[in-house]
Order: C-alpha cells, then structure tokens, then sequence
C-alpha cells in the first residue's frame, strides 16, 4: 500500500466524496496535471466525457473551435459558449455535480432585501399607474400609501 500523494474532494447533495491517490494511480487515472483529466469522470464515475460525445461526435464550438475530443482529452471546456454547443451531453453532467443547469449567483442578504423591496415598489406604482387610469380612486389610494411604506423602509436600509 502507497501513501496518498493526491486529495481530491467534491461535494454532491451535501454529501462529501474523497478520493485519495498514491502517484502511480493518479498516473494511472491522468491525474498528474490537473487539466489534463475529467475529474467528474473520476470522481463520479457517470463517464462525463462520454455524455458529450453522445450528442454527436463531430459538434464543434462555433466561437472557440472547441471539439468533443478537447474535452475528453482536458476536462474542460474552451468557453463559454461550449455550453451551448454541447448542451445535449452537459445538462446531464451538470444535474449529477450541481443543484442545477442555470447560475443563480449569490446575493448579500441585505442586498437582497433591497432587491425585493425595490422590486415589490415597482409593481406597487405600477398597480397604482393602472388603478389612477381607471379611476379606482380608493385601491389608489391604498396602494399609495403602502408606496409611501416601502420607501421609508428602502431609505432605512440604506
């Protein structure tokens, strides 16, 4: 038994997944260079660049000239529009290592309490633009008022 020479980690559903490697199986498995090797491959063991190649073997990137067999060979993708051109095989892939195909990003909690507030204050004037033209005086009224609230508490947040 070989002493572990490379630690790879990933995290799926909130499970953690470790593998260790001694130097002749990370060679084995073309682990030496970090960008030479799918590491969905090794570590979910779902043949990642095996889901690419079944959408088609010759697709290539319009932008970039990225092919099926640059990712198999690196791993990676050449750009972003890849994800488009390989989108067939990917969404796969993506749903095993990811919560999802879209980003979302990330937000400060404050930032999005602003967000929400700003976007709750568009709707209101816009409810309240409609409610003046049809000359519901009294849900305009209301709605200005509850304007009114919304920008006190978007300026004390700020």
């Amino acid at each position: 038994m070989n002493d572990a020479a490379v630690f790879l980690t990933q995290i799926v559903d909130g499970k953690m997944q470790k593998v260790n490697l001694c130097e002749g199986c990370s060679k084995e498995k073309g682990v030496q260079d970090p960008t030479g090797f799918a590491l969905a491959d090794l570590l979910l063991g779902i043949g990642a660049a095996e889901e690419i190649e079944k959408s088609g073997s010759s697709t290539r990137c319009p932008v970039c000239g990225f092919t099926q067999a640059d990712f198999k060979k690196t791993g990676r993708l050449g750009c972003s529009s890849c994800y488009v051109a390989f989108a067939d095989g990917l969404n796969s892939l993506l749903k095993a290592m990811h919560k999802g195909t879209s980003h979302v990003g990330k937000l400060p909690a404050r930032a999005q309490k602003t967000l929400a507030l700003s976007d709750r204050m568009k709707t209101l004037t816009e409810n309240l633009r409609q409610a003046v033209q049809e000359e519901n005086y009294e849900t305009a009224a209301a709605l200005r008022d509850e304007i009114r609230q919304l920008e006190s508490q978007l300026t004390e947040s700020k």
